[in-house]
């Protein structure tokens, strides 16, 4: 609501704001500017109603070493300090890593989400630097949601989803805008980047709250998305108990001509639909062919942007329609892989520094990475798959 400038925004007036931008709810994500916290005056686990607005107070806790969080639904208390691994400063630790700070969101019964992910491809084996620990996070049950459009480049930011998801790990789509909603429009107004949650009847924070926990969502910068597979939505499961083709139906409604339309199994595309005439509306149908157990999703994006919209390109995409087939897990050696060599940079990172205020606090932060990258290790060595009961 406020990170710098000028001038000052209140409640009331982002209310306001989301209202012209037809929001029904908005985050509002209290987040530190260098080493002040300009809203944390304004933070209050009650919800703000007006004009049909639901306004919530909430939390982004800042680490550019470690990636950012969104912390959502915090039902006591903001956490301090809200940021950490910040050199030069009183606060140069690397502690709290973001494991930490996820398990005292989940104390107050928060929702954990990593915020703008990625501004480009991760490559371990080649990346100048990699201490984002999203991996970790996901691997040790610490992430309930993942930013997938937000202020950053969403294409980088799916390959990376799609591989946590080819491996079993079942990570909502959420969404957001970073506006710095009382001074600058970085990349569009309050809402432009938002997630779309299914609800039946009124609005509230409970609601709110399972959906997206979920994955009853789709997620937008633009168009307008729906699918359904042989009678599910996202956030639902289906399963199989062996290979079979399932009918899908799948709609979009767009402001702007879109490019590629497409159906997405374990991360490969599997129908394309092209779209004619002015290429702002479609309602396809279909059926899919489903081999082994995994997830599918629909997106909508276009190869370069567009005045109309915003942001770096139109892009939106549901959260998965999860599929087990003969009670097996999704199994993809080469994610698991591509995994354990990002941990093993982060974890390299991590033994360099010196900056630690104890021994016990690079202990820890160690051991936490170490678990993640045994989940990682296991899944590449052939390890017979996880059968459901």
């Amino acid at each position: 609501m406020n990170y710098g400038g000028h001038y000052r925004n209140t409640p009331q007036n982002l209310v306001e704001q989301g209202r012209a931008e037809h929001l029904d709810t908005i985050y509002n994500l209290i987040v530190n500017k260098e080493e002040r916290i300009p809203d944390i005056a304004q933070f209050t686990t009650r919800p703000l109603r007006k004009d049909n607005v639901l306004l919530m107070q909430a939390q982004e806790f800042h680490s550019s070493y470690w990636g950012h969080l969104g912390l959502l639904d915090l039902d006591d208390h903001f956490l301090t300090p809200d940021f950490s691994s910040y050199r030069e400063s009183a606060l140069s630790s690397p502690y709290p890593h973001n494991g930490v700070v996820a398990s005292l969101a989940h104390a107050q019964h928060g929702l954990v989400g990593y915020a703008h992910p990625f501004d480009g491809p991760v490559n371990p084996d080649k990346d100048f630097e990699l201490s984002n620990s999203l991996p970790a996070d996901v691997a040790l049950g610490n992430t309930d949601y993942y930013e997938l459009v937000g202020f950053s480049d969403h294409r980088s930011t799916a390959d990376v989803w799609y591989r946590l998801l080819n491996l079993g790990f079942r990570v909502p789509a959420g969404a957001g805008t970073d506006a710095m909603a009382n001074y600058a429009s970085l990349r569009g107004p309050v809402g432009m980047n938002r997630v779309f949650i299914a609800i039946v009847g009124e609005t509230t924070p409970e609601k709110l709250h399972s959906g997206l926990k979920e994955g009853r969502t789709f997620v937008s910068n633009g168009p307008l998305l729906g699918l359904q597979i042989d009678g599910k939505h996202p956030g639902d499961a289906i399963t199989l108990a062996k290979p079979t083709t399932l009918p899908y139906q799948a709609s979009l409604r767009s402001i702007v001509p879109i490019d590629h339309f497409e159906l997405i199994f374990n991360g490969r595309v599997i129908a394309s639909h092209r779209l004619e005439g002015a290429r702002t509306q479609a309602d396809v149908s279909g059926n899919v062919e489903i081999p082994v157990s995994g997830w599918l999703v629909l997106r909508a994006w276009n190869d370069h942007a567009d005045p109309r919209i915003q942001d770096i390109y139109p892009y939106a995409s549901t959260s998965p329609i999860y599929v087990t087939v003969d009670r097996q897990a999704p199994s993809s050696p080469d994610d698991a892989a591509y995994f354990v060599s990002w941990l093993d940079r982060v974890i390299a990172g991590v033994t360099a520094r010196s900056d630690y205020n104890s021994p016990q606090e690079k202990q820890d932060t160690l051991q936490y990475l170490n678990a993640a990258r045994t989940i990682f290790q296991t899944r590449i060595e052939g390890a017979r798959p996880t059968v459901f009961p």
